[in-house]
């Protein structure tokens, strides 16, 4: 089965950002490390916790386009069902 492109773009951009949280924790974590250890441990679990629901984001985009294929199948079989009924 051919997936879509917008199928495609979710996959290759959930993948690039599972790989920003965790080098961009890292990197924060870091650069605010000159601050204070407890310091840059909150902004870097800011950062991770606010990327996560990014992600979240994406994934529901994913998600609710299945839903919506979901549902149009759903109708073709309802609409192939009510033809048979009505003959």
């Amino acid at each position: 089965m051919q997936k879509e492109k917008f199928d495609r773009i979710v996959s290759f951009l959930l993948g690039a950002s599972w790989a920003i949280v965790i080098f961009g924790a890292l990197i924060t974590f870091q650069i605010f490390s000159f601050l204070d250890f407890s310091l840059a441990l909150f902004i870097t679990i800011t950062f991770i916790v606010i990327s996560l629901f990014l992600i979240l984001a994406l994934d529901a985009f994913s998600i609710n386009r299945e839903k919506y294929y979901e549902m149009k199948k759903q109708s073709e079989l309802l609409d192939k069902i009510l033809s048979k009924d009505t003959k």
